[in-house]
C-alpha cells in the first residue's frame, strides 16, 4: 500500500511558525527585545516506538512491535514504510489539549535499535521525555505491564542502544511488557507468543487496556509539567 503524509499540519506547530515570525520581524525592523517562554514553544508530540525483531514478528522479544501494531489499530491509522521502519502519526484530544502521537517500528534488530529511534525522535517529539519506548522483560510476568522513566537499560539491549544513541540520556519512558523467564533466555525470548499472550495483548484484550491507560497517563503528566 503506497502511503502519503497527511496534507492537514499540526495547528499548534504552524501557530508557533507564525509567532516566530512575527516576533523576529518586531525584532529586526523596532528594535524590540523579545523573550520567549518555554511554554510557548512547547509542541506537544509524543513518540511512541515499539522495540523487536523484524525477522521474527510475533514472539516474546517483538512484542513491543505487536503492541504498536494493536495501538495503530484502535486509532484507525496504518503503518507506512520507509527507509529505516514503519510509521504513522494520529492527533488526539486529551482533555481539553490536542497533542500529536507517532507510532514507530524500527527495522534495525533489536540490540540496534537505538539510532533509527533516536533519528525519529529528532524528527518528531524532539524531546527524549516525550518518547515511550515499548519493549519485552524478562524481570515481569507474562500478561503484565510495568512502566518507568529514567533509570539503567536492567541488561536489556534494545533500551541500552536506545541510551546510547541518546548519548548517555536515559530520561525516557518505558512500557516494559511481561514475557517471564523458562529455560535459556536467548531461546525463550525468540519463542512465539501464546495463543492467551496473543489474546491479551490484542485489539481487544485487557493487555491493550492496561496500554492505552498507561500511554493516555504519560501523556497527560507530560502536558501538566510543559
Amino acid at each position: 500500500m503506497l502511503c502519503r503524509p497527511s496534507p492537514a499540519l499540526n495547528t499548534s506547530f504552524v501557530a508557533t511558525l507564525l509567532i516566530l515570525f512575527v516576533f523576529e520581524h518586531l525584532r529586526g525592523t523596532h528594535n524590540i527585545a523579545v523573550k520567549f517562554s518555554p511554554a510557548l514553544m512547547a509542541h506537544s508530540h509524543f513518540l511512541v516506538a515499539g522495540l523487536g525483531n523484524i525477522t521474527h514478528p510475533m514472539t516474546r522479544h517483538s512484542i513491543g512491535h505487536h503492541v504498536v501494531d494493536v495501538l495503530a489499530s484502535r486509532l484507525g491509522i496504518h503503518l507506512c514504510s520507509d527507509r529505516t521502519g514503519f510509521s504513522a502519526k494520529a492527533d488526539m484530544q486529551i482533555g481539553s489539549d490536542a497533542v500529536t502521537v507517532t507510532l514507530y517500528k524500527p527495522k534495525a534488530l533489536m540490540n540496534i535499535s537505538g539510532r533509527p529511534v533516536v533519528q525519529t525522535l529528532h524528527s518528531t517529539a524532539i524531546n527524549p521525555g516525550n518518547l515511550i519506548v515499548v519493549h519485552d522483560s524478562l524481570e515481569h510476568k507474562p500478561c503484565t505491564l510495568s512502566p518507568k522513566f529514567g533509570g539503567s537499560a536492567n541488561g536489556h539491549n534494545g533500551i541500552r542502544s536506545v541510551i546510547a544513541a541518546l548519548g548517555g540520556e536515559a530520561a525516557f519512558h518505558r512500557l516494559r511488557i511481561g514475557i517471564g523467564r523458562d529455560g535459556d533466555p536467548m531461546n525463550y525470548v525468540l519463542g512465539p507468543l501464546s495463543p492467551h499472550e496473543r489474546q491479551f495483548w490484542g485489539p481487544n484484550g485487557s493487555g491493550a487496556d492496561l496500554v492505552w491507560r498507561e500511554l493516555t497517563r504519560i501523556i497527560e503528566k507530560g502536558l501538566r509539567s510543559r
